[in-house]
């Protein structure tokens, strides 16, 4: 079948690994099903495999792509959920010490079919289209989590986004907006700030920039380059949610105003299952949808990759069958 995958881990030179080709067709162990894909999205995920982050080496030739959308082999639409935990295991699969996502362990979603476990292919609304419930399962599930299940911010309250045009970005400035919440954006150029306004963004700063009054909370995925900036933007008592660090992992900590504002930093990774379904619905109920950017065939992978490499994006990129 045609997939686009790494063939080996690259560190040093991630596309260099990029591979667009044939690759055996899955089989579907008990409990599994086969998806025929229609779209998947693009997640910096997809970088760390090319990368060899996170994937052990015997794992390669591994097929990219944490996300999609296709129909089973019924007929049935459907949203693939990422995370493929223990089925054994009980409560919330985010914490399962032995989960997965997909294109860890797994073969992903850039690819003619993908078998995921029944439980991980949920219902697509008619209203949604592929492409856009493509971009679900990780970029606006990890957005709904921090905001709706991590952050305790409420309607009227006031949340900054650090990055105005990433996948996970885009995605809390849509959500926040249909919540109720005050959104504010940094950006570091024009365009992205300019995107960050048109998808709802109350006020957008240049990055770094001092804000008209403390916020209620931050939301991260950018790293050391704004964390100083994230700490100082906060109200005592205010929470900073994170759930990336593509600028850097290790930034100054600032212990004393943590302590002394009494500030909270909470982590958060992916979702569950059930938040998924709930964002599928909410999605549905509002009529609010996924920011794509840039829709291409998957034959042309290789050209959305360089884009997220040079952070040339403006929502997500979706390569479509």
């Amino acid at each position: 079948m045609f997939a686009v995958y790494a063939a080996e881990p690259n560190p040093d030179d991630p596309l260099a690994s990029l591979t667009i080709g044939e690759r055996p067709e899955p089989e579907a162990p008990d409990g599994w099903v086969r998806v025929s894909v229609k779209a998947a999205s693009l997640n910096m995920h997809d970088l760390w495999t090319l990368r060899g982050v996170g994937i052990k080496p015997e794992r390669f030739p591994m097929i990219l792509g944490c996300d999609g959308a296709g129909v089973l082999p019924d007929g049935t639409e459907v949203v693939l959920h990422s995370v493929i935990g223990d089925p054994a295991w009980g409560g919330d699969e985010t914490l399962d010490p032995t989960r997965t996502l997909l294109t860890e362990k797994h073969q992903g979603t850039f690819a003619d079919t993908v078998v995921v476990p029944a439980r991980n292919a949920l219902p697509k609304p008619p209203g949604l289209s592929f492409a856009e419930a493509a971009c679900l399962g990780t970029a606006w599930l990890t957005a709904y989590r921090m905001i709706f299940v991590k952050s305790g911010l409420l309607p009227g309250q006031t949340m900054l986004v650090q990055g105005a045009s990433g996948g996970v970005s885009t995605a809390l400035i849509v959500l926040g907006k249909a919540a109720g919440l005050r959104v504010w954006v940094t950006g570091r150029t024009e365009d992205k700030r300019a995107l960050a306004t048109s998808l709802g963004a109350h006020q957008v700063f240049e990055s770094g920039a001092r804000l008209p009054e403390k916020v209620d909370g931050v939301f991260e995925t950018v790293g050391k380059a704004t964390w100083s900036h994230s700490m100082r933007a906060l109200k005592p008592g205010g929470v900073i949610v994170v759930s990336g660090s593509t600028s850097g992992p290790d930034p100054s900590a600032d212990l004393q105003r943590l302590f002394f504002l009494q500030l909270r930093v909470i982590g958060s990774t992916m979702g569950t299952r059930e938040e998924l379904g709930d964002l599928i619905r909410f999605c549905d109920i509002a009529g609010i949808r996924p920011t794509i950017g840039a829709e291409l065939p998957m034959e042309q992978a290789k050209a959305g990759i360089e884009d997220m490499l040079a952070g040339e994006t403006a929502g997500k990129i979706v390569f479509t069958r």
